[in-house]
């Protein structure tokens, strides 16, 4: 199953897993692996590629980067072919994500020596580059009849699904509400009008997922590979400038749309 109709699927950049995350899913079905068993996974690999940055085996970090995308696409793979829908497991994952993220940030600044605050603002930048994707995604997921896990805004605790614990999913929340809410009140603040449309274009989807976390991560990866982790730090620093440049465009796609209808 797809989070989006098939006619209105679009090139996403970041989604390269999803194949191989999909057999992964079609091959853990029946078996004990929960959604969140494989959320676990994806963070023990990544937290491994951590220590083999601090260990400066930069290839089989890369490697083990791209191995915890396929494995982050496949939590979902398998709740949606379980049709076991779940706010547990969709928070878990963001918060497990996040968590991975500035860990690896870090273990890039010991490693090359880069200061920990430049680090961290590399970390703020990655953060609100993956927002803006996400924010236009569930967007766009809302306006074709998509997945409708994520909520445009998570401004209140979500009603448990099936056998969920109210009490976990009220937990996890505010977790998440803690560790996203100041990138989620940016984006939101920078074109919270675009809550409001009612379509997106799949090129300009497409253009939006290089900030998609998949493909974040593979641009880490492609760096450590070929012997550039240095260069990993400016690099996500001078591209969320384009974050403003996507959401003018997003806006003047939108007005052009309405002036056509």
């Amino acid at each position: 199953m797809s989070k989006v109709p098939t006619s209105e699927k679009f090139l996403d950049l970041s989604d390269y897993g999803r194949t191989p995350g999909r057999k992964i899913a079609k091959f853990l079905q029946n078996t004990f692996f929960t959604p969140v068993k494989v959320t676990f996974l994806f963070f023990l690999v990544g937290i491994i590629a951590a220590y083999c940055i601090l260990e400066k085996s930069y290839i089989t970090a890369a490697i083990l980067i791209v191995i915890k995308s396929i494995l982050d696409a496949s939590d979902g793979e398998l709740a949606r072919l379980r049709n076991t829908p779940s706010y547990i497991g969709r928070f878990v994952d963001s918060i497990a994500d996040i968590i991975l993220n500035f860990i690896l940030f870090m273990a890039i600044a010991v490693s090359t020596n880069i200061s920990i605050g430049l680090s961290i603002l590399t970390f703020l930048c990655f953060q609100l580059q993956g927002t803006l994707y996400n924010y236009y995604y569930v967007i766009y997921r809302r306006n074709v009849s998509g997945d409708q896990t994520s909520r445009v805004f998570e401004i209140e605790v979500p009603k448990a699904l099936g056998n969920e614990s109210q009490k976990m999913v009220t937990f996890l929340y505010k977790l998440y509400r803690l560790l996203y809410g100041v990138f989620d009140f940016v984006i939101y603040k920078f074109d919270y009008s675009a809550s409001k449309s009612k379509s997106f274009s799949k090129l300009f989807m497409t253009a939006t997922s290089v900030f998609g976390l998949g493909f974040q991560l593979l641009i880490m990866a492609v760096f450590m590979a070929t012997g550039y982790i240095e260069i990993i730090i400016p690099f996500f620093i001078a591209i969320t400038a384009f974050i403003p440049i996507l959401i003018i465009v997003r806006k003047v796609l939108t007005q052009s749309s309405i002036i056509q209808e």
